[in-house]
């Protein structure tokens, strides 16, 4: 069985090779549970013109499409990099039970990968952001809120 040393390794090893390919940005992830590589995953923003492509969350979906699932308990998370507050929410939204990282967001930052600016926004309130946000049709809101609770099918995540 692999060590947690060797997953991270792989991680590391996805990013560089992404880069030295050409294809992407230099951010690798693998997903394991019980000791099994689930699924690897890369950045691959501009290669798919997806800004939502990180490394993570394009391991997250593998991972998924893999596992026929939509959550991923007892999985773990090994990323080269700490991650940005969107995979880090991703990572919390799988309800996966870790992660390990190897650079940190400084790092990231050194190196043009600069997220510091999400946090900050996110401390903001929401009429001081930097992008506008407006609230609209407010007494139709919970419309769709409604229509899940009444729908006796639904499956709960």
């Amino acid at each position: 069985m692999q060590s947690n040393s060797e997953f991270m390794k792989q991680a590391i090893e996805l990013a560089k090779e992404n880069v030295t390919s050409g294809r992407g940005g230099p951010f690798g992830a693998v997903i394991v549970r019980d000791g099994k590589v689930i699924a690897t995953g890369v950045n691959t923003v501009t290669a798919t013109n997806d800004p939502t492509a990180h490394a993570e969350v394009v391991a997250i979906r593998s991972a998924c499409k893999e596992l026929g699932e939509f959550s991923l308990p007892g999985c773990v998370m090994y990323t080269s990099c700490e991650p940005c507050p969107m995979c880090l929410a991703a990572i919390y939204w799988s309800r996966m039970e870790g992660i390990f990282y190897s650079a940190t967001a400084g790092d990231a930052a050194a190196a043009g990968f600069d997220d510091a600016f999400l946090y900050e926004e996110l401390r903001k309130e929401i009429g001081a952001r930097t992008i506008p946000e407006e609230r609209l049709l407010a007494e139709r809101g919970n419309d769709s809120f409604d229509a899940w609770r009444r729908y006796t099918a639904r499956v709960d995540y």
